[in-house]
């Protein structure tokens, strides 16, 4: 398999004040991934080092062996990337289908017609939807408009920055299996997600950050033990039990202290 995504030894922050220090890691192709962490951890803004809205201070990132660690968000979207930013940048005032050629803004008319018509075969509830205005939408309804908007350009990787937040169990166990089969695609997904129980039902491997480095890679299985947790995530109190990946369908196991931030 191939990489992906590959980064190596990313240092960055703001305003001169280091949050990550030496990141490396790689999504293989057709893999999902899960960056799971306290608030301050680094893990929102290692996304946005991989999209582009954040130049490291030092390291490299690659997107399917090519190096685009200076290269502008919209040059990394036409080499396959797409990102699911927090809190989804929906754009309320507009309809659906506007929301959706926002995604697809790279697209000719025939590409964006053709494209249009999977994505409305795909996602048949925003097809009944499409000259609604986006605000009016459900929590969970916009939340697949965010990931509709984000695949109409049919990336290779998927970023998702906290994509459950927000959400009722129910709709986010349907936006669980929305991203399964998006992994199953081939479509590799990096996840930053504070709902363990979400994040481990979908991933294949887990990245555990730690004040700007990863601590460990662990296995979905391997993250039972609520004590080891604490120790690898730096944690005195979390939000977590034994059943909790067990339970993903319907309950919202998190880590304390809204760890969506950085």
């Amino acid at each position: 398999m191939g990489a992906t995504l590959a980064v190596e030894g990313l240092v960055a922050g703001y305003g001169g004040q280091a949050v990550l220090h030496g990141v490396a890691f790689r999504v293989e192709d057709g893999e999902a991934v899960a960056m799971v962490g306290l608030n301050g951890a680094g893990k929102s803004v290692s996304l946005r080092c991989f999209s582009g809205l954040l130049k490291p201070w030092q390291g490299r990132v690659e997107l399917d062996g090519r190096d685009v660690t200076r290269l502008s968000p919209e040059a990394r979207v036409g080499l396959g990337l797409a990102t699911v930013p927090q809190g989804r940048g929906i754009f309320a005032g507009l309809s659906v289908e506007q929301n959706l050629r926002l995604g697809g803004y790279r697209l000719g008319g025939r590409d964006w017609a053709a494209r249009a018509e999977e994505t409305w075969a795909r996602f048949p509830k925003l097809k009944e939807r499409r000259r609604q205005a986006a605000g009016t939408l459900s929590g969970g309804e916009q939340a697949t408009l965010a990931v509709a908007r984000a695949l109409i350009a049919k990336p290779r990787l998927l970023l998702l920055d906290e994509p459950t937040a927000g959400l009722s169990p129910v709709a986010a166990r349907d936006l669980l299996g929305l991203l399964a089969g998006l992994s199953g695609e081939g479509v590799s997904i990096l996840l930053v997600e504070q709902n363990i129980g979400i994040a481990l039902k979908l991933v294949g491997r887990v990245l555990l950050m730690q004040k700007g480095t990863i601590a460990r890679v662990a296995s979905p299985d391997s993250l039972t033990d609520r004590r080891a947790l604490l120790a690898d995530l730096g944690a005195r109190a979390l939000y977590y039990d034994a059943g909790a990946a067990a339970a993903a369908s319907g309950g919202s196991a998190a880590l304390p202290g809204g760890v969506g931030q950085a």
